[in-house]
């Protein structure tokens, strides 16, 4: 049995994701110690407009991602909730995400992109034209 997770990203780390061929998440940086994907589609959309569509080093843009993994690898990483009732994550330690990543089944999708007022297109960017095919639907 598998498990959906959802992950808000910016452009830069989209990138990165296009660099693994869509399978893997980049490492975290040495200020991020863990990595916190998300159990739903809505609060994921939350954190990627409201917060990643304000934020310079998101690229002014949110986008929303999900991917699979087993369920009973997922089991070892306990929920926490942060706010309201849709606000659950897992929290991975940054030295788990190797692994983690090894989980992942398939490919990592995107779901949704916001745009936020500052979100400027560069042609030559792998990852703004994914944003603009998105933004496109």
């Amino acid at each position: 049995m598998k498990t959906t997770l959802y992950r808000p990203i910016g452009l830069k780390e989209l990138q990165l994701i296009i660099d693994s061929d869509f399978k893997a998440f980049p490492p975290r940086l040495e200020w991020q110690p863990i990595f916190y994907p998300v159990l739903n589609q809505e609060y994921a959309e939350q954190i990627a407009e409201k917060w990643n569509t304000k934020d310079e080093f998101s690229g002014y843009c949110g986008i929303v991602t999900k991917f699979d993994l087993p369920a009973s690898y997922l089991q070892k990483y306990e929920v926490h909730n942060v706010g309201g009732f849709i606000h659950n994550e897992l929290w991975v330690p940054a030295e788990d995400l190797n692994e983690f990543n090894s989980k992942i089944i398939g490919q990592i999708e995107i779901v949704k992109v916001f745009a936020g007022e500052s979100f400027v297109t560069s042609v030559n960017d792998a990852a703004t034209q994914y944003v603009l095919k998105y933004l496109d639907r």
